[in-house]
């Protein structure tokens, strides 16, 4: 699927999104979720220390909260929001409750490389949220894809971030509905796999 028919599934898939966030079901799938990334936080994750995170638009689970909590109970970790490259790589700078934001092209806040007080940093961890996700067994190994927004920076940063860091943990963010089969949509050879997915059913990995 490619071209305007995989830009109607987008705009399908967010729509859906919108009514499913303001549903009966949503504080139930949500809560679910979170609690999955807090049990991937004290287990899975314990050793993680720096965790990029994203600043949450057009309905996306707002996961800061949690994230908050999490680094203020040890002094040694940070976390981070991603910068928008003009090349469409992103950066990613250390990011505090209450820090000022510049809004990307895309409307997106983000932090500004300017900020000499919150340097740039390779994260342990990166959470990316999915507007869509499947996956394929490749070897007995499950596989999990997400399906963006369509820009590629998630895709292209990661090539570079698993060169620069071969233990970076890479976990989309989604819910079990948001699942495509490969009638709806397949990962083509530039999309990067993601390590886990988190949904309201836990952590897939």
């Amino acid at each position: 699927m490619h071209g305007n028919s995989l830009k109607t599934l987008r705009q399908d898939l967010l729509k859906q999104r919108k009514e499913f966030t303001s549903g009966n079901s949503y504080a139930s799938a949500k809560a679910g979720l979170i609690a999955g990334l807090n049990h991937f936080l004290v287990n899975e994750g314990k050793s993680v220390r720096s965790i990029a995170l994203y600043w949450p638009i057009q309905d996306e689970i707002d996961l800061r909260p949690t994230l908050l909590s999490w680094m203020k109970n040890a002094a040694e970790r940070r976390l981070a929001l991603p910068y928008a490259r003009p090349d469409k790589h992103l950066d990613f700078f250390e990011w505090q409750e209450g820090d000022a934001l510049i809004p990307s092209a895309h409307g997106v806040p983000e932090p500004s490389p300017e900020n000499t007080a919150r340097p740039q940093l390779i994260p342990d961890c990166i959470l990316i949220p999915c507007v869509g996700w499947s996956s394929s067994v490749v070897s007995g190994k499950a596989h999990y894809w997400r399906l963006g927004y369509g820009g590629g920076y998630f895709d292209r940063t990661l090539a570079q971030l698993r060169k620069d860091n071969p233990n970076l943990i890479c976990m989309g963010v989604g819910f079990d509905w948001q699942k495509l089969d490969d009638s709806q949509w397949a990962a083509q050879t530039h999309d990067e796999p993601l390590d886990m997915l988190l949904t309201e059913s836990g952590l897939l990995i």
